[in-house]
């Protein structure tokens, strides 16, 4: 009898230590935490801020301690299209991507609910207001700056939560299909401009170029005589073109060259 109460007493501390054992791994668990090396993590405990810890290896106490882990690496935000209408009331679709990262992580979590959330909707709307207060033009031909203006305006309101937007990007534009239209006419008739410009400067261009011909055939008739005879060379190769003309040299040289014809007949 003895024997068997020993046995049982033995199997209930068995018992015991498996829990207590079991217990303590548990609380190791909780109370051992690996922050990796682009994590940090904002430690409140009893409610009450202690400060952000890692990387590594740290210790909490639990139950007592409630840790928020913060990632540092540059985070991607798409933001949706917007329907905004431009300043001179054309209606545009314009969806933007957003590249920022968490810089103070105590901030990001004491200042804000949700930073992620809370820099997506400031995203939303910034965008709304600098494209509304921009012509469509500028829209297409100064994305840049638009870019630019963009990324300065969040940062400086995203700063208090402890967050640096690093750029923004218009990704698309989207317009009505009568604007498309539209555009692709004023492509064309910018096109056929340029090209009656090109056409009239070339014009021009030929003009001056006889006109200092013919003012050098003035000064020298000897350079006119060559050229006269040039342009006859020229019209022998083609049979089958007759040219009449007034010029009295002209006619002398076709009644010379009949003469010595006639006498070579005969």
């Amino acid at each position: 009898m003895i024997e068997l109460v020993s046995m049982q007493i033995n199997a209930g501390t068995i018992v015991g230590l498996i829990i207590l054992i079991i217990f303590l791994i548990a609380i190791l668990s909780a109370a051992l935490k690996v922050v990796k090396e682009y994590e940090r993590v904002v430690v409140l405990r009893l409610g009450r801020l202690l400060g952000s810890k890692g990387p590594g290896l740290i210790l909490l106490i639990p139950f007592i301690d409630s840790p928020r882990f913060v990632d540092l690496r540059v985070v991607t935000l798409d933001v949706p299209k917007q329907r905004i209408i431009t300043k001179d009331n054309v209606t545009v679709d314009v969806d933007a991507v957003v590249y920022f990262r968490v810089q103070d992580p105590i901030a990001a979590i004491m200042r804000v609910r949700d930073y992620f959330v809370a820099t997506s909707l400031l995203s939303q709307t910034t965008l709304r207001d600098v494209i509304g207060q921009v012509e469509f033009d500028d829209l297409l031909a100064r994305r840049d700056e638009l870019n630019k203006r963009l990324q300065s305006i969040i940062d400086e309101a995203t700063e208090p939560w402890g967050i640096k937007v690093i750029s923004v990007s218009i990704k698309d534009v989207i317009i009505p299909e009568g604007m498309q239209r539209a555009i692709a006419k004023q492509a064309e008739a910018e096109r056929e401009r340029r090209s009656r410009i090109i056409m009239a400067e070339g014009e021009r261009e030929a003009a001056e170029k006889m006109e200092e011909a013919a003012s050098y055939y003035a000064r020298t008739p000897q350079a006119l005589r060559l050229r006269e005879l040039q342009t006859w060379a020229e019209i022998a190769r083609e049979k089958n073109l007759i040219i009449v003309t007034e010029s009295s040299q002209l006619g002398s040289v076709l009644g010379a060259t009949l003469g010595v014809t006639k006498k070579r007949e005969s």
